[in-house]
């Protein structure tokens, strides 16, 4: 489960921005909207099961995305691949004096087998600058370890799996990935949910693709996959998906030759097709059959994604794990995207409280019947090109915060929130294109 991140001196973000899941003193209008869209960890923590990014073009959004994805990386890899003097890897904020030659931050708190941990660390071009985590136990945070450069100091009566290990950690390397590589039992049970933790690009889909597919072919969750894309698309009656060998690829006579070349220039590489079935019908109504397509040569694009899209969404609902998805509404339509955030909204759908967090443009889901004010965030840069991040139940106009029963999405695009972008004055950079083009002729 995650509660909080945070990061700062990462690409467009300057300063430390935090985004929260925990449930603000901010009640839906909906007592449904309430029960579906929020988790209760304890009687002193409720977390939040998604959150929605909004903001313009290049105004940071997917920076956000990729802190998150960069701190996951580094702490699943650190001690795998690191070796002494290559660099870290990190992109700092580059348009400021006052970040020059500082290191970049990231802080997650998260929830791993019961027990909640505070855990981040600091690093620059070359090296972690700082390290440091900690637990809550019981009501008070303890210290497992914290990190000066080399200087590391291991708590002996929380973290004992670290003795020893100070000296085995390089400069460009993180304690924590060290230790689980040691078979520490703390820092294994984080690795682990570090790499549970799942983002991915909604432009990108081919990278997952091959991930829903085996799992259409022989995974646990099939039924589900299957049930799910005949829901987002009425008229589709069944899926099935195959592993190909190359006689099989030759009889592909429409296969895409770039495809085809792939294929046999790389014979390791696993290739899949996926056929949907569809009814066929004679002239009295009546169906006399079913027709198969190919997926990826027959499909929409927006087929194709919802389809790609059930394989981790469904994935991630089962374990009960997060799921980060950048530009999630592109090529599906809005219902369709609608639908897969009502999964997570859902006490029947998310019964494990899998959390996803999402940048998106379309603002048809920003209304009070699909979240909360504290589900809605903004990310905004300001003069000096430093995106900062708020949430709508943090905003207020006229010294009022936002109400529950607020047209967020009309207030949204008249520029009440912010982070909607500056357009300038189309209408007459048109005019005198125009112009310039008359005078030329």
């Amino acid at each position: 489960m995650l509660i909080q991140f945070g990061v700062g001196n990462f690409r467009s973000f300057r300063d430390q921005s935090i985004l929260s899941l925990v449930s603000a003193n901010r009640n839906a209008r909906e007592t449904e909207i309430n029960r579906n869209n929020t988790f209760e960890v304890s009687n002193k923590l409720t977390l939040l099961k998604s959150a929605a990014l909004y903001g313009a073009n290049a105004s940071g959004k997917s920076n956000m995305v990729n802190a998150i994805a960069f701190m996951r990386h580094f702490v699943v890899s650190s001690a795998g691949d690191s070796q002494t003097g290559l660099p870290t890897g990190v992109e700092p904020f580059r348009l400021s004096t006052e970040t020059e030659g500082k290191p970049s931050f990231f802080e997650i708190i998260f929830i791993a087998g019961g027990t909640q941990y505070r855990y981040g660390f600091e690093l620059d071009y070359a090296h972690v600058v700082s390290e440091w985590l900690f637990s809550v136990p019981a009501t008070k945070e303890a210290t497992l370890f914290t990190r000066e450069e080399q200087n590391i100091n291991v708590s002996p009566k929380y973290f004992k799996e670290g003795k020893g290990l100070e000296k085995k950690t390089r400069s460009n390397a993180l304690f924590l990935s060290v230790s689980a590589q040691f078979n520490g039992e703390i820092s294994s049970k984080i690795l682990a949910w570090f790499q549970q933790l799942v983002v991915i690009s909604g432009l990108e889909d081919q990278f997952y693709r091959v991930f829903t597919i085996k799992q259409l072919i022989d995974g646990k969750i099939k039924n589900e996959i299957i049930q799910l894309v005949k829901n987002l698309d009425m008229e589709i009656t069944g899926v099935e998906g195959k592993k190909l060998d190359q006689s099989q690829l030759q009889l592909l006579g429409n296969m895409p030759d770039e495809v085809r070349n792939l294929f046999f220039n790389h014979p390791a590489q696993e290739f899949f097709t996926v056929r949907t079935k569809y009814p066929k019908w004679n002239e009295k109504g009546e169906q006399v059959g079913l027709v198969e397509f190919d997926m990826d040569m027959n499909e929409s694009h927006g087929t194709q994604k919802a389809f790609y899209l059930a394989g981790p969404v469904l994935d991630v609902l089962q374990r009960g794990a997060v799921l980060v998805i950048d530009e999630m509404e592109a090529r599906l339509h809005p219902l369709v995207t609608k639908e897969l955030i009502s999964l997570f909204n859902s006490e029947k759908h998310n019964p494990h409280n899998a959390q996803l967090i999402l940048t998106t443009h379309d603002t048809n889901l920003l209304s009070n019947k699909v979240f909360r004010r504290d589900q809605i965030w903004f990310v905004e840069k300001d003069r000096q090109s430093a995106s900062h991040l708020y949430s709508l139940a943090e905003i207020k106009v006229n010294n009022n915060l936002i109400r529950n029963d607020a047209s967020y999405e009309d207030d949204y695009l008249k520029g009440r929130y912010g982070a909607v972008p500056f357009l300038g004055n189309l209408e007459q950079i048109v005019i005198d294109g125009e112009s310039r083009n008359a005078r030329k002729n």
